[in-house]
């Protein structure tokens, strides 16, 4: 039989690792949130700009030449500051030593808990989509497949007069200015969802007594 200090000490620790998975799932979430409601414009206007350049030049250069001219434009600087510095220090005769010796210095490796953290989470939500996968393809809810061939119909429109870039590009901007625009216009717009959702939810429940097994799905309901 186990002893009843090492059950509590393992009970106490994984109810710490719970805390803390939700606790960072919580702070990552109002950081987001932060970020796309310019809680502060210095760092919003710095994330998206960002963000909304590296996408235009991944739609006008490969990824392989902007990571390259990345870390060339990397080396460059910190080429040049070391000379800079060692004919300093020539020039005044002083001892300084490596001008990036604090940060050589530093840890950088990745602590072992905060990358399996990281996976777990990875993987939950990796085994999330492929449940819905499972249950969409298999048809486990005949008017939840049907909407997906619906959307994935119309993605196939979507998907011949935008590439990926430009949807992604289109997606950045739009997470930066919607939700600012929605904080300000917040109660017509939720009428107006309302009133869209009322008729989606009508056209639905129409489809669904005119397809078969609608009634065995309202019992499971």
């Amino acid at each position: 039989m186990a002893d009843p200090m090492t059950q509590s000490s393992q009970i106490s620790s994984s109810q710490g690792l719970k805390d803390g998975h939700s606790a960072t799932a919580k702070d990552s979430k109002f950081s987001v949130s932060e970020l796309v409601h310019w809680r502060d414009p210095k760092k919003s206007g710095v994330v998206f700009g960002t963000s909304l350049l590296l996408l235009l030049s991944l739609a006008a250069f490969s990824v392989i030449s902007i990571i390259s001219y990345l870390l060339l434009a990397l080396l460059c600087v910190t080429i040049t500051f070391r000379i800079y510095k060692s004919v300093i220090q020539a020039v005044q005769k002083s001892n300084e030593g490596h001008p990036f010796k604090t940060l050589m210095e530093k840890d950088v490796s990745v602590p072992p808990e905060i990358f399996r953290r990281h996976v777990d989470t990875f993987l939950t939500y990796i085994n999330c989509a492929l449940k819905q996968m499972c249950r969409l393809f298999l048809v486990e809810d005949l008017v939840d497949s049907l909407k997906l061939a619906v959307v994935m119909w119309l993605l196939t429109y979507v998907g011949a007069v935008f590439n990926g870039i430009t949807i992604l590009i289109l997606a950045d901007i739009l997470m930066f200015s919607v939700p600012p625009l929605y904080e300000k216009n917040k109660t017509q717009i939720d009428h107006y969802i309302d009133i869209a959702r009322t008729q989606i939810n009508t056209t639905v429940a129409k489809l669904q007594e005119k397809l078969p097994g609608a009634v065995k799905r309202s019992k499971t309901e």
